[in-house]
């Protein structure tokens, strides 16, 4: 079994939960706050971790309270924190999260998670049948660098484009594998797409995307599935249905599962069905990293069809 390194951030999400959103200037009463392990590097080794995949996560923490909260968490969860760095310069990466009606809205700090560097991602050990997994809450040249160096072990690149931002045309030829949903995928192609369009028009855009006639583009659509396109060949996974409680880390989930099935050697489609159904369960839990499900879990879902 390959191995899973996920270059990405760390932070402490700090969950507000109201009956809805305010609208701008307002303020409205909220229910209760949280603290929950996330970041989506964390998030997605968490994901790869508890789904068996022996995962290091690359980052950086700040020198204070949340930090240290953060790397007990990550060290619990069976992840090798050896490359995680402490920089005690600045503040642990926080994300302020409003949830209501099952539905989220995010501030992001990046603190420690904007000085990950291209020296961090100089020493890890890939091989080949290992995967390389990237998200953009570090810098863009970190990513690239790593993904370079991937590339030379012959190890799988994973990119997940979130939060959306424009990128070179070297960077996306690096990667074999993305990961977006809908909206980040028309953000990047320049072409606007909503959650309602048909799987032609998707693909269609994912196709005008397509940096390399070998590389995959799939698109996460929620309680819509999965659509692929690999290479030259489309499919879909259907999606799972299920009472949404927390979608935040969803994306993250399906990621870190994904990525944790081809250090495993499975057959991408059938990855992606096992992804699709991971995500559908952390969307039932309160949380992003704590809400990422076992094996056992995701086999009990894809066993009951």
């Amino acid at each position: 079994m390959g191995r899973v390194f996920v270059a990405g951030s760390v932070n402490m999400d700090v969950v507000a939960t109201a009956d809805r959103h305010p609208k701008v200037g307002e303020t409205v009463a909220g229910r209760e706050v949280l603290y929950f392990p996330g970041g989506k590097g964390a998030n997605q080794a968490v994901a790869a971790s508890r789904l068996g995949a022996k995962t290091t996560l690359i980052g950086r923490l700040g020198a204070d309270a949340f930090g240290a909260e953060l790397r007990t968490f990550l060290t619990a969860q069976g992840i090798d924190p050896g490359s995680i760095k402490e920089t005690p310069e600045t503040h642990t990466g926080t994300a302020i999260i409003t949830v209501a009606a099952s539905d989220n809205t995010i501030v992001v700090i990046p603190g420690s998670n904007a000085l990950v560097s291209t020296d961090d991602v100089a020493a890890v050990p890939l091989a080949k049948g290992d995967v390389a997994v990237s998200q953009f809450e570090i810098p863009l040249p970190t990513i690239a660098a790593f993904f370079q160096r991937a590339h030379a072990a012959g190890a799988t690149t994973l990119l997940n484009p979130a939060p959306a931002q424009k990128m070179s045309g070297e960077l996306l030829a690096l990667v074999d594998i993305l990961v977006l949903n809908e909206t980040e995928l028309g953000f990047l192609a320049g072409t606007e797409l909503s959650d309602d369009d048909e799987a032609a028009k998707i693909i269609a855009v994912a196709r005008k995307l397509q940096a390399r006639e070998d590389q995959t583009i799939c698109v996460t659509l929620g309680k819509r599935g999965v659509l692929a396109l690999a290479g030259r060949e489309e499919f879909a996974v259907q999606g799972c249905v299920v009472e949404a409680v927390d979608t935040t880390g969803a994306g993250d989930c399906f990621v870190g599962a994904l990525a944790a099935q081809l250090a495993d050697g499975v057959p991408l489609r059938a990855a992606f069905a096992f992804a699709n159904a991971a995500a559908s369960i952390s969307v039932q839990r309160m949380g992003a990293g704590p809400s990422m499900p076992t094996a056992a879990e995701v086999a009990a879902v894809l066993s009951a069809g």
